[in-house]
């Protein structure tokens, strides 16, 4: 696809990085000419010096011809400008990022009087991140398919786990009959697994199901299975307060601690059911005071990544609070992934990955493609795909295909039903299919050998 765009900062700069790794053909827009210049002196792609908001640099950038443009400035207004300019010009699919609390209300007039295709907001998304991980402290990553209806949870195995050391065949028949194990990640080795596949403590393993099935499951290994009682949250900054107000809707305490007074009196107003603290939540004595030892989540979202580190480390070292550390630099993702820090929060790539599977739906329509998520570094790929009329596979029973090496049919989604197939199962018009692969797939005839 032809894609444009709009500011080349860390969000915009990690777009054009998977964009391109995916085929499609990016011009960047920026007002700084030495962003351009990098990015143009060592990516495969076009730069244009000037206002993303301005029609003239549009037409520069091909906006005629654009399939979308992508609007990440700084400005929620000019993001909002240039995708309006966008679709008076090219007619193309839009989509802005907007951050202001003060748009969350109107999120929707805006987007449908504007033709928006899509809004993101990094700290919200963050936010909803996080609140969906409390819902389920044993997990460390949660991805849903299916409108919710079906889910994806990571989670890494701990010594005393009662899947470790035992072949999945070995297992009891109704431990796993509505879980599938897709995915297991040992250090730098990542693979699907089959029945005599061994877990290994420190696996980080990812199972699919629905989210009711996914509950008895953990229940039954002896895992928490309900939402935390009482958070933490470390700097509320927009992130923070969408997380509180979140938490506080679903019955969960939340204490705050916000070093700027002017900011603690404007939340003690925007959230008068939480708990607002001044002060510096990073002194321990003051966490200890506050009954850390008992908590029972910790969210580290200061605006430095080394106090959220430092921070969450503490925390494990004087409660079994339930942890979520917010962390801005990608490249600290090899050291911190030694460090036991529980959750990671990164919202420069929460932002991206949202953005992302919005593209790859609009690459895949043609083929079925409802959504698709790279985990485990982008070796592993987990596509939701819809059976048309055209699908090779449909009518089919799995035991009569003839799968590619690396490709797994996880989850078959039939109205309100969430099926793990076995091999009499078979795959029907309108069915959604969850597939899981170590290759890439263009579309659910592909995974065909």
């Amino acid at each position: 696809m032809q894609i444009i765009i709009v500011g080349c900062g860390n969000v915009g700069g990690t777009l054009v990085r998977l964009l391109l790794a995916e085929g499609h053909s990016i011009t960047v827009i920026d007002t700084e000419e030495d962003v351009i210049a990098g990015v143009e002196g060592s990516l495969d792609c076009m730069g244009v010096v000037g206002n993303g908001a301005s029609f003239q640099v549009q037409r520069e950038a091909g906006i005629e011809h654009a399939d979308l443009l992508i609007a990440v400035t700084s400005s929620d207004e000019r993001n909002l400008l240039c995708c309006l300019i966008a679709k008076k010009a090219g007619n193309c699919h839009t989509i802005a990022r907007v951050r202001d609390p003060i748009y969350k209300r109107e999120i929707g007039y805006i987007k449908e009087e504007l033709g928006l295709s899509m809004v993101i907001n990094p700290e919200e998304a963050a936010a909803n991140e996080a609140a969906r991980l409390l819902k389920f402290p044993s997990a460390s990553a949660i991805e849903t398919f299916a409108k919710g209806r079906a889910e994806l949870v990571r989670m890494k195995l701990g010594a005393d786990s009662a899947l470790a050391g035992r072949a999945l065949m070995e297992l009891p028949g109704d431990l796993l009959s509505r879980v599938l194990v897709g995915i297991v990640q040992r250090g730098d080795e990542v693979f699907i697994p089959n029945g005599r596949s061994v877990l290994q403590e420190g696996d980080e393993v990812c199972f699919i199901g629905a989210q009711k099935s996914m509950l008895r499951f953990f229940k039954r290994l002896g895992l928490p299975t309900t939402r935390v009682k009482s958070a933490f949250i470390i700097g509320c900054g927009d992130t923070g307060y969408y997380l509180a107000e979140q938490l506080l809707t679903m019955g969960i305490g939340v204490k705050v601690f916000e070093k700027d007074r002017e900011r603690c009196e404007e939340l003690s107003d925007l959230l008068p059911d939480a708990l607002i603290i001044n002060g510096d939540g990073t002194e321990k004595e003051l966490l200890l005071e506050e009954g850390l030892t008992n908590a029972e989540a910790f969210v580290a979202l200061t605006n430095l990544d080394e106090e959220n580190i430092m921070l969450s480390m503490y925390a494990k070292s004087v409660s079994n609070a339930k942890r979520i550390t917010r962390v801005h630099r990608v490249s600290y993702d090899e050291i911190i992934g030694a460090m036991d820090l529980g959750s990671i929060l990164y919202p420069r790539n929460i932002t991206a990955n949202r953005i992302m599977r919005y593209v790859r739906g609009m690459a895949g329509a043609g083929e079925g493609l409802e959504s698709l998520y790279r985990i485990a570094d982008g070796r592993v790929e987990v596509a939701e795909f819809r059976v048309q009329d055209d699908t090779a596979v449909r009518g089919k029973k799995l035991m009569e295909m003839k799968l590619k090496p690396g490709v797994l049919i996880a989850c078959i989604i039939r109205g309100t039903e969430i099926i793990i197939p076995g091999g009499r199962d078979e795959i029907r018009l309108h069915d959604s299919v969850i597939l899981v692969t170590t290759v890439s797939i263009r579309g659910i005839g592909d995974m065909m050998a």
